[in-house]
């Protein structure tokens, strides 16, 4: 056990949330003012998690913090506050939490030993806006420009073979557009399809890790939000809009030009999932040990 005092984690905490709000409050700006920015926000509106996930500093497992109350951001369901100190308990992982953070690791561990799969392209971004979009809105009409027009669009998803394992991106395909995968996963089926080469599948760590939260510390949750930045980035850049007034280059999937450039950059992020993949099952394995 590693004991801080007042002082110590005090500070730590106020860098921490120093790192946050440069994210946090421009997100709440922008939802004041019902704008949004298709990268950052999507990480914040897709998955979810309130802002304040990210500006509550928690230490982790096996540190005692030096307070007589609890910090904010923390309560009795997980920490316990005695003789003036504070620290994560495991005695209060109830049932449907445990539950909860087995599934995560679960899910880590089998994608960890599966092999990467590239060649997907991005092409999930395609098939999303395939023939308009649902109902002809498209995900982003008045924010982004598509940068090619509806029937080029559409003609590529019908010339490329597809092939997304993630349940959570083949969802929002189109209707007209299911049937162009080659996979048909499902929310049951996530645990035998997901594989560390898909970007989705690693932008996930941040979900998962927010999930298991504050039992795995905000270190690993910080890391993996930036890392899961990288990854929008990747998807947008390589998807059929006009990313260029948000200051991205196009990845043009539909030349053989942009598809070794794509295929280069999700190898580069699939190697630095492993890194992080790794730190949330070593931090989950040590939370759920009896």
């Amino acid at each position: 056990m590693q004991t801080l005092d007042a002082s110590q984690w005090q500070a730590r905490a106020a860098i921490h949330l120093e790192r946050a709000v440069k994210w946090t409050t421009p997100y709440r700006s922008r939802r004041a003012e019902s704008t949004m920015h298709p990268v950052y926000d999507f990480l914040f509106i897709y998955y979810r998690f309130a802002p304040a996930l990210l500006e509550y500093w928690h230490p982790g497992l096996d540190v005692v913090l030096e307070t007589d109350s609890f910090p904010p951001g923390y309560n009795a369901k997980a920490y316990t506050l005695a003789n003036g100190r504070i620290a994560l308990d495991r005695s209060k992982l109830d049932s449907k939490t445990r539950k909860r953070l087995q599934w995560s690791l679960d899910l880590c561990r089998a994608v960890r030993n599966r092999p990467a799969q590239f060649g997907c392209f991005g092409m999930h971004e395609w098939a999303m806006v395939y023939q308009g979009g649902p109902e002809g809105r498209i995900r982003h009409e008045g924010t982004l420009p598509l940068r090619l027009p509806q029937s080029e669009i559409d003609a590529i998803v019908e010339s490329r073979p597809i092939c997304c394992s993630h349940f959570d991106a083949f969802r929002f395909f189109t209707q007209t557009a299911l049937g162009f995968n080659r996979l048909q996963p499902t929310q049951d089926s996530r645990m035998d399809n997901e594989q560390p080469g898909c970007l989705h599948t690693n932008m996930d760590l941040y979900k998962w890790t927010a999930k298991c939260m504050p039992w795995v510390g905000t270190e690993l949750l910080w890391d993996t939000f930036e890392y899961a930045v990288a990854c929008r980035e990747i998807d947008m850049r390589a998807s059929p809009y006009d990313c260029r007034q948000l200051g991205y280059t196009p990845i043009l999937i539909e030349t053989s030009e942009g598809r070794a450039e794509y295929e280069v950059e999700q190898a580069k992020l699939a190697e630095q999932s492993t890194a992080l993949r790794s730190r949330l099952i070593e931090a989950l394995e040590s939370v759920l040990a009896t």
